[in-house]
């Protein structure tokens, strides 16, 4: 197998860092989302802010956007971006047992920043099943996942 039929592995099939030298800066902009669902009473303490541990979506928040900026020491392959802009949203749904987290993360840089917008919706709804977890042992982490990568070249001076 050789680079060029898998982007992440060297000529001998030894997985190395993408080279990004050649490609232009572009503003670029990724949004995620995770889902944690759970029983209602622990959703609605969460919406009310009653949980014993304190306020989830703010301690979600923070993890989140600490985790976006960490992303290069987490997942192995990626490239140190500087992070311009990260949003994490936390949004309690009580009746229906969810807690949704948006996190979107914006750059100007030669490669995406997908990687930080999933690893801030991950460790946010990972704060999140932390938060509840001696509330409601059935927590559970659905799903996470990319809604949007986008780019665009800079505007000129």
């Amino acid at each position: 197998m050789t680079s060029g039929d898998r982007s992440h592995l060297d000529e001998r099939g030894h997985a190395r860092m993408v080279g990004v030298g050649h490609k232009p800066v572009e503003l670029r902009t990724a949004r995620a989302e995770a889902t944690v669902r759970m029983s209602v009473p622990a959703a609605r303490s969460i919406a009310d802010g009653s949980l014993p541990k304190g306020d989830a979506g703010a301690v979600a928040r923070v993890a989140g956007i600490l985790a976006a900026k960490r992303t290069p020491e987490l997942i192995p392959l990626c490239h140190p971006l500087p992070i311009e802009r990260v949003t994490v949203d936390v949004v309690a749904n009580a009746e229906a047992g969810l807690v949704r987290i948006e996190a979107v993360v914006e750059t100007s840089a030669k490669t995406g920043v997908e990687m930080e917008a999933l690893t801030a919706a991950a460790v946010a709804a990972l704060s999140v099943y932390d938060m509840v977890k001696g509330v409601d042992r059935g927590v559970e982490i659905e799903g996470i996942r990319l809604l949007e990568p986008t780019k665009r070249r800079p505007s000129p001076p």
